[in-house]
């Protein structure tokens, strides 16, 4: 590693532990995050993703920041998944507003380290076998075909093999004890509820980068990349659910955008040795399948209420 690559690395990590202290101290404190400040605090993440890319724009070149923006699309809108599928096991454990934030502050902090160890690996695959990178490919076809036709499947989280593996390593509560993952009582350490709940998000995430990280791959095989936009989407992940968790049943033509995509995306990695499609093309097309979805389902919600 050369030293202006590392200068971009620590440069990376010490700004997003600032803007992480920030995020926490404007935040932390108890009791529902407001949509006004969700949507401020998602704004803020939104500006600090594009003044990173306006950096690499300034001290690398225009098609490196296009690559991470290309990327940090991607990442940002497959996690409007993870919000729907974080939301139905909220409802499902019952878990209030201020204990649904500490779990995604954590269940952000491993998905950090888990998704830090899945690009490692994954950059080691292309590097050692360059054919891989077609499998990626055709696994997102398949991935974003079985999105677009697939029908919706009940979710049922309390059936995960990892709750089941931590309810037999660990007694647990009947119920939640406020916002402790952990408790003892009667001289025993015993889990809550809580800590089923955080070992589903957390199996869920990672369900969910077996998808994100092979597209961000067809964006671009430069690990920072890779790794840079996939911090920063995750990072402005809990600020967002809080703004959309209350109007996701809007967005019906959502999921088929994020099939497109993925397909699309795939797509190139397949042909990359018959076709070069730059990042300022990827980036138009995938903002534009992106806002179109958005757009159709705005329209169909405003046709129902009319």
């Amino acid at each position: 590693m050369t030293l202006g690559n590392l200068l971009f690395w620590v440069a990376f990590h010490v700004f997003i532990l600032v803007m992480v202290v920030i995020d926490l101290r404007v935040s932390g404190r108890k009791g529902d995050l407001k949509w006004r400040e969700a949507a401020a605090l998602t704004c803020v993440w939104i500006s600090m993703a594009m003044l990173f890319a306006a950096g690499l724009w300034q001290f690398r070149d225009a098609n490196f920041a296009l690559e991470f923006v290309t990327g940090y699309v991607v990442e940002y809108s497959l996690s409007v998944d993870n919000i729907f599928v974080f939301l139905l096991i909220f409802s499902f454990f019952r878990v209030s507003g201020p204990n649904q934030r500490r779990v995604l502050l954590w269940g952000i902090v491993g998905a950090i380290l888990m998704r830090a160890l899945m690009i490692i690996g994954g950059a080691a695959l292309l590097a050692r076998f360059e054919w891989f990178i077609y499998v990626f490919g055709a696994f997102l076809v398949w991935t974003g075909l079985k999105i677009g036709f697939q029908k919706e499947k009940e979710i049922e989280p309390d059936k995960s093999l990892f709750v089941r593996v931590v309810k037999k390593v660990f007694p647990l509560t009947s119920e939640l004890r406020g916002s402790h993952f952990f408790v003892r009582e009667g001289g025993r350490l015993m889990a809550t509820p809580l800590l089923l709940v955080l070992v589903v998000v957390e199996t869920t995430d990672v369900v969910f980068a077996v998808d994100s990280i092979p597209a961000v791959f067809g964006v671009t095989q430069h690990p920072f990349i890779v790794y840079t936009s996939n911090i920063f989407a995750i990072l402005g992940l809990r600020s967002l659910f809080f703004l959309v968790s209350g109007v996701m049943g809007k967005f019906h033509y959502l999921k088929p955008s994020l099939a497109v995509i993925l397909v699309f995306v795939g797509l190139k990695m397949c042909a990359q040795e018959f076709v070069h499609v730059s990042a300022a093309v990827s980036l138009a097309v995938i903002v534009g399948v992106l806002a179109t979805g958005i757009a159709a389902s705005l329209f169909s919600s405003q046709r129902g209420r009319g």
